[in-house]
């Protein structure tokens, strides 16, 4: 899923190290700009864009023969309903004002920002706004997070705000974190005068300059008239393609400028355009479709790419009975509960799911990078198989693992011809995988995920199953990172996609509790829950005014070991158990819990209560359950506990831990 290519297909018998032609870096747009030159632009060179009038006519030109459909469909106004300014058509009015209509013309309803002296003309302008309303979090990594969390679990972009200086460098670590998962973000900074840029004015950060390699695009607005046109394409860059973070710079002097904004300016992205993929064709999805027929030991390698294609995907899995393995990011594209669900694959993923690959035939890749959390070793992931990888960032395909046959392109559109040439072909094929299944279902009764009680005490795994009972798997969880991220993973039965909000690639610590806000504010009706850690909890732990000041019914299940779970783990298995910094309680009160949770949601107003025996755990999440609006349940754990199973960083399925824990040495 990324910035889009042109359609690359290649077909070998065996793996070639031809990649897909003229990539695009993920990290810049396919065409040249001109460094010497502003944002501002002449009349006579805006009408060199593409030839569109409105919003509908760059929708015509992404369905053309010649384009494929986005992977997110950029969330804009229907030009049914004719958009009605609150501003005379000839009446003047601020930059900031331009901006934020700009926002609403793209159907913006919620953002994520906080003020600062840069971005405090926008902020006004927010507040003539009768459409878009403002959730303040109380730190700019938790607007950002919570953008995220609002983006990924409704599949709208997520909009976040912050001023110039700190405030700008505090939305890092999330644009990093949305590039990395593909999440469609568009991120607004205020900046200092244009006068004033590169005199090293107080709260001056070239935040442009710092996020080039972490945005998929950004901006620098030199020229009060460019607002219009920047703001609707950063919205069709973040959503089009492959998703990503896009940032606009906008300096407070062109927030101040009075101007009249002409919205019928044209797009200028004719590189971008004339490179989005091209649906595939018939003859190379039919050829697909005959390795499937020629394999006996198939496996589906599904991830973050099919989010989009979870109908897609059921009907072909049902076509053809290969059972699905996911990627972390992938989970809910295919229902977890599902008898040809094999879950998570990867470092913590089942023994039955890496098994699948280890011993398949064929690997159908749709929508992955083949990170290295999922392939260990990677000269020996799927060394058996033959692999065909679809995806639509051409720069993925062969970047990690070379594949025998690549589609660049949409996979919910290659999903779709396929599934009509099975149809067409269901008697002819009478695909048949019922040995490969009942293989497979060994392993399964095999190697069950698992977990081991000791006395009274709270397995971290238990809670998370009882959670997924006592919510029918029907909830949107968000997690931190580490350990609790991992079983919330493994232990809730995610039925649809957007279930599942963890930050995957970047692994950023204190991701859960903003993103649950984020998921709250787009699915007020759902059972929101942030399954956290005591470590990535405290992290942003000031979000919980956040949650009572919006009144928010965020679930919080924290899994409280008083250590950084995950390093722990590590330094059990490979640092014979050498503590380095990693127990986060109180050194001179070990017998007590600190910091106290409960204290912190107290501080904010917030129900919360301490569970330790496994005897009340049952009550204890039902309470949290029905307890209307946001609560804290602090769930202690033992800190012995260790995820498993487990391949080594650089391991192969050969190498995987399936037995131990912190109370065994090694």
């Amino acid at each position: 899923m990324a910035a889009a290519t042109s359609s690359s297909i290649s077909f070998s018998t065996k793996p070639s190290s031809s990649k897909s032609p003229l990539p695009i870096s993920r990290f810049s747009l396919p065409f040249a700009l001109n460094p010497n030159k502003s944002s501002s632009s002449s009349s006579s060179s805006r009408r060199r864009g593409i030839k569109s009038s409105s919003l509908s006519s760059i929708s015509a030109v992404l369905n053309t023969t010649n384009n494929v459909t986005t992977t997110l469909s950029p969330t804009k106004p229907t030009k049914t309903e004719k958009f009605i300014s609150r501003f005379a058509p000839d009446q003047p009015r601020k930059g900031a004002d331009i901006l934020v209509e700009a926002l609403e013309r793209q159907g913006v309803e919620t953002v994520f920002a906080y003020p600062g002296g840069a971005s405090m003309e926008i902020h006004q302008a927010l507040t003539r706004s009768s459409s878009i309303r403002n959730v303040l979090p109380r730190h700019e990594q938790g607007g950002v997070f919570a953008a995220e969390g609002y983006a990924r679990s409704s599949g709208k972009p997520g909009i976040c705000m912050a001023t110039s200086g700190p405030g700008a460098t505090n939305l890092v670590s999330g644009l990093a974190d949305a590039l990395l998962d593909s999440v469609p973000l568009v991120a607004i900074t205020g900046q200092v005068p244009r006068r004033m840029i590169g005199t090293d004015a107080f709260q001056e950060t070239p935040i442009v300059e710092v996020t080039r390699s972490i945005t998929k695009h950004n901006y620098l607005v030199m020229d009060v008239e460019d607002i219009p046109r920047i703001i609707e394409e950063a919205f069709f860059l973040a959503t089009s393609g492959r998703p990503g973070p896009v940032l606009v710079d906008v300096p407070k002097d062109i927030q101040q400028q009075l101007a009249i904004p002409n919205w019928e300016q044209a797009m200028r992205l004719p590189g971008y355009m004339s490179r989005m993929p091209k649906p595939p064709e018939d003859s190379h999805l039919e050829q697909i479709v005959r390795l499937i027929s020629e394999s006996k030991k198939p496996v589906l390698y599904v991830g973050g790419g099919c989010l989009n294609s979870s109908d897609e995907l059921g009907r072909f899995v049902e076509l053809t009975g290969i059972p699905v393995a996911s990627t972390l990011m992938g989970l809910g594209s295919y229902p977890c509960d599902d008898e040809l669900s094999l879950h998570m694959l990867g470092m913590h993923g089942t023994v039955y799911a890496n098994y699948a690959v280890e011993h398949s035939d064929l690997l159908l890749a749709f929508g992955v990078r083949f990170d290295d959390r999922v392939t260990g070793k990677l000269e020996a992931f799927a060394s058996r198989a033959k692999i065909v990888h679809i995806d639509i960032d051409s720069a993925e395909i062969g970047k990690n693992k070379t594949p025998h046959v690549s589609v660049c392109g949409d996979v919910k559109l290659a999903l779709q011809g396929m599934n009509k040439v099975l149809e067409n072909r269901a008697e002819e094929l009478k695909l048949d995988f019922g040995v490969w299944r009942n293989e497979l279902n060994v392993q399964k009764q095999k190697f069950p995920l698992s977990f081991k009680t000791f006395g009274e005490a709270i397995p971290p795994q238990y809670a998370i199953q009882l959670l997924d009972e006592l919510t029918d798997g029907k909830a949107i969880i968000s997690t931190g990172v580490g350990q609790h991220q991992m079983w919330a993973a493994q232990f809730y039965k995610y039925k649809k996609p957007r279930q599942w909000l963890s930050s995957g690639g970047l692994g950023a610590m204190g991701f859960g509790l903003p993103a649950a806000i984020g998921a709250s504010v787009a699915n007020p009706d759902a059972i929101v829950v942030d399954i956290d850690g005591d470590g990535s909890f405290i992290m942003n732990v000031q979000e919980l005014a956040t949650i009572r000041v919006e009144q928010l019914p965020v679930k919080i299940l924290l899994l409280n070991n008083q250590h950084l779970g995950m390093v722990m783990q590590w330094e059990d298995r490979f640092y014979k158990a050498n503590r380095a910094h990693t127990y986060l309680g109180d050194p001179a009160q070990e017998d007590e819990i600190f910091p106290n949770m409960l204290q912190f949601a107290s501080a904010c107003g917030i129900p919360a209560a301490r569970v330790t025996k496994k005897a009340d755990l049952r009550e204890a999440i039902q309470t949290m359950l029905d307890t209307p609006g946001p609560y804290l349940l602090d769930v202690i754990c033992p800190h012995q506990e260790h995820v498993l199973p487990m391949i080594p960083s650089g391991g192969t399925f050969n190498d995987v831990i399936t037995e131990g824990d912190g109370r065994t040495k090694y």
